[in-house]
């Protein structure tokens, strides 16, 4: 297993995460999403369902960094790093 705490570089809030591939990212939130993430809370506030924000744009940037940077790896399903996947990563829903 790969996974890997990330911050988020706006609001401070860390995540659990794992990346399968380029495309693929799972994020474990360490507590209520919508207490610990200001863009989100502000979505809650407007009347949406925490459930149904998908993501945060600061955090997808920030984990966007943490597999530039090489803290977060790029691993297939037995933790062996995918070659080339920090060239242009991918996250999607954050």
């Amino acid at each position: 297993m790969t996974v890997r705490p990330v911050i988020c570089g706006t609001c401070g809030n860390q995540v659990l995460c794992e990346k399968f591939s380029p495309a693929h990212t799972q994020v474990q939130w360490t507590g209520d999403a919508a207490d610990n993430c200001p863009r989100i809370a502000a979505r809650v506030a407007a009347g949406e369902a925490s459930a149904r924000v998908r993501s945060c744009d600061a955090l997808r940037a920030s984990i966007a960094r943490a597999v530039e940077d090489g803290t977060l790896v790029v691993a297939d399903k037995d933790g062996n790093p995918v070659p080339d996947a920090t060239a242009r990563p991918v996250v999607a829903d954050a």
